[in-house]
């Protein structure tokens, strides 16, 4: 959290016992911040902390709209808490994280202390969805590994906090177009494109909504957001892809699994992989050549 806030928004959820791990992976889907699990003799409640620079309707919002997708979970709580001690402890959740064969994500305060062997994407984790510690977003970089080669066209839809696009970039990718619809995301984007010694030519990012106004084609594109947008995307894809050009799904819940498949069997596009990470499902889908 930042230290000169001088208070957090919070925001409680309560689910059925055991539910412990969904809470956690929730609290980043609606950008949060950093999360209290407490756990109750039926339920378990997460209480979520988001930056004080937007109001708790906002922040409420984001939260109803991934929990559209996840009943069972309910908000119990919310309201202001004041600065605690614990605002500079919060790095302690962010060490170097292992993604891969061969990427380690890192908050800029780990710079120096790199694992040999591994690519390094440094993220500074803020309010923006993607610090890698999300399984979604490692299910993502991990198709990345696999399916991008040097000199490949990129978008990035829904970019969060750019590790995707800045993952692409720095694996070789000619050029990467990272999109977002909220204007505060591409700030941090920019951000964390300097942290990774990116130009703008190699990533450029901007505002906007899914894949309106991107110009193609692009051979790889990459999607870490939810089903409903992700669905929403399909029909326009093969004018941004070109024909053998692959699309990179995730943020996808093992209940959205076949819903999914039956969409893009629906727009002609053909399942090329597909993995599963704890309670996320990620697939790999080619337009036709």
């Amino acid at each position: 959290m930042a230290m000169s806030e001088s208070f957090w928004w919070y925001i409680t959820l309560e689910a059925k016992a055991g539910d412990d791990e969904m809470l956690v992976s929730l609290a980043e889907l609606c950008g949060s911040i950093g999360a209290e699990i407490q756990d109750l003799p039926r339920s378990v409640r997460s209480r979520l902390f988001f930056r004080s620079g937007r109001d708790l309707a906002h922040w409420l919002g984001e939260v109803n709209a991934v929990l559209e997708s996840w009943p069972g979970v309910s908000v119990v709580d919310m309201g202001r808490i004041d600065n605690r001690p614990w605002h500079t402890e919060w790095k302690e959740a962010f060490p170097p994280l292992p993604v891969g064969k061969g990427l380690v994500v890192l908050a800029p305060w780990h710079s120096g202390s790199e694992p040999a062997g591994r690519l390094p994407l440094y993220i500074h984790p803020k309010s923006a969805f993607g610090t890698g510690y999300h399984e979604s977003t490692q299910l993502a970089l991990e198709f990345l590994e696999r399916h991008l080669q040097r000199e490949m066209a990129v978008a990035d839809i829904g970019t969060g906090s750019g590790i995707l696009a800045i993952a692409a970039a720095k694996l070789g990718a000619s050029h990467v177009e990272a999109r977002d619809l909220d204007p505060a995301v591409i700030v941090e984007v920019k951000e964390n494109r300097a942290l990774n010694g990116l130009t703008e030519r190699e990533l450029d990012v901007a505002e906007g909504d899914l894949l309106k106004g991107l110009e193609g084609p692009f051979d790889l594109l990459t999607a870490n957001i939810l089903f409903d947008p992700l669905v929403l995307m399909l029909p326009d894809l093969s004018r941004v892809l070109r024909p053998g050009g692959r699309a990179l799904f995730a943020g996808l819940s093992l209940r959205d699994r076949e819903p999914f498949r039956e969409a893009l069997a629906l727009h002609g596009l053909i399942e090329i992989e597909d993995r599963t990470k704890g309670e996320w499902w990620g697939v790999v889908a080619e337009i036709p050549a």
